[in-house]
């Protein structure tokens, strides 16, 4: 048995109730075989082994207080991963859904993505299965002193460093902070990213995801002789990422037809754009969830209990809801539909592995989440920078970095691919190029 396949199966034995994380562990470590099949360095230091364990895992009570002075309790997590390139990063999700196994396979995801992005920030994840929706402000607030009175142990500017993610925005964020400030008696601004820009946020942070997205699609683009005026595209999800990635492509000249939510999804053939993209911002702050509320005021098409993905007729598929949106049978009907040939993952890991296997092996080029969203981390690094020095970039400033670390992203996966034989596949080359960089680290440290 091969030192790849002999990892895989004791992580499997080990996390066996984990099917999120073990998802992504097998994507990742099958993608390095080229590596490891030819250099037994990574095997002699245990790299693998190391890489696939956090290296500190916390689990812990959040009680809090509701509205009706009931004492409610929910689990808070923060999974530290791998500190080998930098201080832990990673966002904090707040959702019912939320569980070890999404978070672990949020936080192994985010090592490779953050490395990818050539800044010196390691591999981390947190949250809890608090849902804010539906919440008064004060709950919220009581929720996330409660959190940080907790997270605080393990966070700080050297150490980690957490930022938003589903169900974390500007408002958890500042009520997080407030604690963390509250707690430590020191402003250390570098503790959060995603903070308002009264007190150490960032320019460019809340469209940071989206507009990063399409930065690396316009890069992309230039391989396969395409733009992005002009150009069609079916999007998932009504959120924040969802948001900049319509603003963005607008902008440059491209036509966003769908957008969808856990009731269904609608097509706009005439594109989402104007004031159709700040009613976006009106939909999540109603916690209603609901993407009818788009058909309804606009009079288009609704498809409930259905996702676009085959259904409509896209240049491209960028899914920017959630984890494993497309299946199978989604990926099926794709083929039928025939007219997409080329998927970009902007939400993490939306494509399960099975689909992903079944659209590349039929011509479909799947551009991978750790690569096409990691704007969203990257300028909370530079938010950080910014931090430290004690300074407010231009927005224009955060924008022209942000375009270059796309870029950038790009051509390291796809030299990647090429060098370790595989061109085109771009799973492969952002796996493969954001190893490198965290397995030399490991190595060069010793056994930690």
């Amino acid at each position: 048995m091969s030192y790849v396949d002999r990892v895989i199966a004791a992580t499997e034995a080990k996390n066996a109730e984990q099917p999120e994380f073990l998802q992504t562990v097998r994507e990742v470590l099958n993608s390095l075989r080229p590596i490891m099949d030819n250099d037994d360095r990574y095997e002699k230091a245990g790299i693998l082994e190391r890489i696939v364990e956090p290296e500190k895992a916390v689990t812990f009570r959040v009680p809090w207080v509701d509205d009706d002075g009931k004492v409610q309790v929910n689990r808070g997590y923060r999974v530290q991963f791998s500190s080998s390139i930098g201080p832990y990063k990673g966002g904090l999700r707040f959702h019912p859904t939320v569980n070890i196994s999404i978070i672990k396979f949020l936080g192994f995801e985010q090592i490779f993505k953050n490395s990818l992005t050539g800044l010196p920030i390691g591999g981390g994840k947190g949250g809890s299965d608090f849902d804010p929706k539906g919440k008064s402000d004060a709950e919220v607030m009581r929720f996330c002193q409660s959190f940080m009175t907790e997270l605080y142990r393990y966070i700080g500017p050297d150490t980690d460093c957490p930022a938003g993610d589903i169900g974390v925005g500007a408002r958890e964020i500042g009520y997080l902070y407030g604690q963390y400030k509250r707690i430590r008696g020191a402003y250390e601004a570098g503790a959060l990213s995603g903070k308002g820009l009264s007190y150490g946020g960032s320019l460019g942070r809340t469209e940071a995801t989206g507009y990063g997205a399409v930065y690396f699609t316009q890069e992309y683009f230039k391989t396969i002789d395409k733009e992005i005026a002009g150009t069609t595209f079916a999007v998932s999800g009504f959120g924040n990422v969802s948001w900049g990635v319509c603003k963005k492509i607008h902008e440059l000249g491209g036509k966003v037809i769908t957008l969808s939510g856990p009731d269904g999804y609608i097509y706009d053939p005439d594109g989402i754009s104007g004031d159709k993209i700040d009613y976006l911002l009106e939909m999540r702050a109603s916690c209603r969830d609901c993407v009818k509320d788009y058909a309804d005021k606009y009079h288009v098409e609704y498809h409930a209990g259905e996702k676009p993905w085959g259904r409509v007729n896209a240049d491209i598929y960028m899914p920017c809801a959630t984890q494993n949106e497309i299946g199978k049978e989604d990926a099926e009907r794709i083929l039928e539909e025939g007219h997409c040939k080329h998927l970009i993952e902007v939400s993490n890991m939306p494509t399960r592995q099975e689909a992903v296997d079944l659209l590349m092996s039929n011509g479909i080029s799947v551009l991978p989440s750790k690569a096409v969203n990691a704007g969203g981390v990257a300028v909370s690094s530079l938010e950080m920078a910014q931090n430290a020095e004690h300074l407010a970039w231009t927005r224009e400033e955060v924008d022209m970095r942000l375009q270059g670390i796309m870029k950038n992203i790009f051509h390291n996966i796809d030299d990647a691919a090429t060098r370790y034989g595989c061109p085109g596949n771009y799973v492969a080359g952002a796996n493969l190029a954001g190893f490198q960089k965290v397995a030399e680290a490991m190595l060069a440290q010793g056994i930690c």
